[in-house]
């Protein structure tokens, strides 16, 4: 980073040659890029500036890279574990004015997009295409920083998650080369698998400006359903042996007793105050109905109550809605404090032990901390309320999360199956990846020698 201040002033004059106007040092928005939704600290950066194509990026991070001025991408913000803190200042480059829908191929069913492309967005605007994109993480995020976060979501369980729908990138690299990976084509044998190594990344070894992702056809029949269980125990183990005798369903979420409270309240709904199972079938009118009759069979089994119904889209956006809106219901359930959100993922066979276990530990340590997964595929979400200033409480909350992330990884699972890495779980990363860190460090040094890409994530 430039060591005096002339030195920031004459790059700062060269970036406003590239971006004009929409440059600026103003604290307000610095200040609103340098947080994100999480507990974790802010840290402004310098400067942020908002590029309208990938050449602009290229030039931005040329400019920066020349001074040794760290950069980080910034899409709408939505990420848990501080990955867009400017933890070293630096410029901020906020892609959501590059917002284009470059081509939907419809036969093909993919489509190229540039990177502050919101999931909303691209779904309105392929709806009367009969298709939509189904990489759903609740918040409104964009494309590049879902790919750059290797983001899930609800639909996990039967679409995937984005490491499986990103046919292809356009990044910029951390000296300004733009570079192309993968391509429209359904496999490929040629070279190393690029896309995937920017997927997930992070921002630490490039920008993505562009994604190239799968559609699929709008299923002819979609109906959900809330289930109401006696026991956290019997809700998971039926989600266990719906996954293992492998009933297509498209989503299956899971809410303890706690969030479930949370939810009705926040979301003026009246469902029983039990842990509780939200699904949906995808697929045409009888798969659909098949598919809940094997499931309603199952749910029998493990003493779950009768489904409640949502079959017409505005009864199935409420109930989602309400879903994707779990975290702002559990803030609400202690006001004036914060939510420290935290996932793991293990094997479903290994789901209710480490559920249970987990509820354990918040009892231990006497914490407020309601549960809510995308179970069909072992992977669950903790939003712990905390108050910062209270130093015990942060310790207590501290030792919680450590002791999940411990218990994942000896059952075979991961430190963080949607949220990342950012800085809040490097020392995560380190006990479940062991000494693949220092190849992973390796490829950083190659692709940025000068550690100007979003420094101070993921190692």
């Amino acid at each position: 980073m430039p060591a005096q201040s002339s030195d920031l002033e004459d790059l700062f004059g060269r970036l406003r040659t590239v971006v004009d106007d929409r440059f600026t040092t103003s604290a307000a928005v610095r200040e609103h890029h340098g947080r994100d939704q999480s507990y974790h600290p802010a840290k402004s950066p310098d400067a942020v500036a908002f590029p309208r194509n990938t050449e602009e990026v290229s030039t931005i991070v040329q400019l920066c890279s020349d001074v040794s001025m760290p950069v980080i991408a910034f899409g709408a913000g939505t990420s848990l574990e501080g990955h867009v803190a400017a933890l070293h200042g630096g410029v901020c480059i906020d892609l959501s004015e590059m917002k284009e829908i470059l081509s939907v191929n419809s036969a093909d069913l993919d489509c190229r997009v540039e990177a502050g492309v919101t999931r909303k967005q691209l779904n309105y605007e392929v709806k009367d295409k009969g298709l939509f994109f189904p990489i759903d993480p609740g918040a409104d995020a964009s494309i590049g920083g879902m790919s750059a976060t290797r983001a899930s979501g609800t639909n996990a369980v039967l679409y995937g998650t984005m490491r499986d729908n990103v046919l292809g990138l356009t990044v910029v690299l951390s000296d300004g080369r733009i570079i192309r990976t993968g391509g429209r084509s359904r496999k490929s044998a040629a070279g190393y698998d690029l896309t995937r190594l920017f997927i997930g990344s992070e921002g630490t070894l490039g920008i993505i400006t562009e994604v190239q992702v799968r559609l699929y056809g709008i299923p002819e029949a979609m109906s959900s359903a809330v289930c109401p269980f006696k026991t956290l125990d019997d809700a998971v183990n039926a989600v266990i042996l719906i996954i293992q005798l492998g009933i297509p369903i498209a989503r299956v979420e899971l809410l303890d007793e706690v969030m479930m409270d949370a939810v009705n309240r926040y979301s003026d709904l009246e469902h029983p105050i039990r842990p509780t199972l939200f699904f949906e079938f995808h697929g045409s009118k009888q798969t659909v109905r098949e598919q809940a009759e094997s499931v309603g069979e199952i749910v029998k089994e493990y003493g779950g109550g009768d489904f409640a119904w949502a079959t017409k889209a505005e009864q199935r956006n409420q109930l989602w809605q309400a879903r994707h809106d779990a975290y702002y219901a559990a803030l609400a359930l202690r006001p004036g404090c914060e939510g420290w959100p935290t996932d793991i993922c293990v094997p479903i066979s290994r789901l209710a032990e480490s559920i249970l276990e987990t509820k354990a530990d918040i009892k231990r340590y006497g914490l407020l901390a309601p549960i809510v997964g995308h179970v069909g595929d072992g992977n669950y979400h903790l939003s712990i309320l905390v108050n910062p200033d209270d130093e015990s409480e942060m310790e207590a909350a501290k030792s919680l999360n450590d002791r999940m992330i411990a218990r994942a990884i000896e059952m075979g699972g991961t430190c963080t199956g949607e949220h990342g890495i950012g800085y809040g779980k490097i020392e995560s990363l380190r006990s479940e990846s062991g000494d693949s860190v220092d190849v992973m460090r390796q490829i950083k040094r190659t692709l940025d020698p000068r550690n100007i890409m979003n420094p101070g994530k993921i190692f």
